[in-house]
């Protein structure tokens, strides 16, 4: 894949983009300020480069039906390559995590799991158990509301100054 820079126009696409998903020709055009052809000439070099990897839409999943969502922070045994690839592997393999990173520091995985029921999550923990991926210690945090989920702000990813957020001004 060819590296190539952003400019403020391709910014402004995958700004829209992140935001509001698929558009049509003409309102992409209109929210990133270019006209239709240019902008979507853009936006076919940004797929191409692999900039955009899809298209994904938002569910309310609380107006759908009961879940049980889950956090789970995971410290391996052992920290060998084998070790990590065979856990991922399992994590990949399982619908109900949803997300999964990799930290450095205490622990090594933080998951968050979204399943039917508390016993259905326990299920799953029973077979990761089972599964002799080397997990040396969990702990699980049962998710009571969420405060916050969003994508972070690529202008203020890529303009990256170095200068740190403001703090709320305090009225004495």
């Amino acid at each position: 894949m060819k590296k190539f820079g952003l400019d403020s126009a391709d910014i402004r696409i995958l700004s829209a983009i992140q935001q509001h998903g698929q558009l049509s020709k003409t309102r992409l055009a209109e929210i990133a300020n270019l006209s239709p052809t240019p902008c979507w000439a853009r936006l076919d070099k940004l797929k191409a480069a692999g900039f955009i990897r899809g298209y994904r839409g938002e569910l309310a999943l609380e107006h759908i039906c009961a879940f049980t969502q889950v956090v789970v922070t995971v410290s391996l045994t052992h920290h060998r390559k084998t070790d990590f690839d065979r856990f991922e592997g399992f994590v990949r393999s399982q619908d109900e995590i949803t997300e999964c990173i990799a930290t450095g520091g205490g622990t090594d995985y933080v998951m968050k799991v979204i399943c039917p029921s508390l016993a259905w999550f326990q299920s799953l923990m029973d077979t990761m158990l089972a599964a002799d991926l080397s997990v040396d210690r969990y702990m699980t945090y049962i998710v009571t509301r969420s405060v916050k989920a969003s994508q972070p702000s690529l202008v203020k990813l890529v303009a990256g100054d170095g200068s740190q957020p403001h703090s709320p001004k305090r009225s004495d």
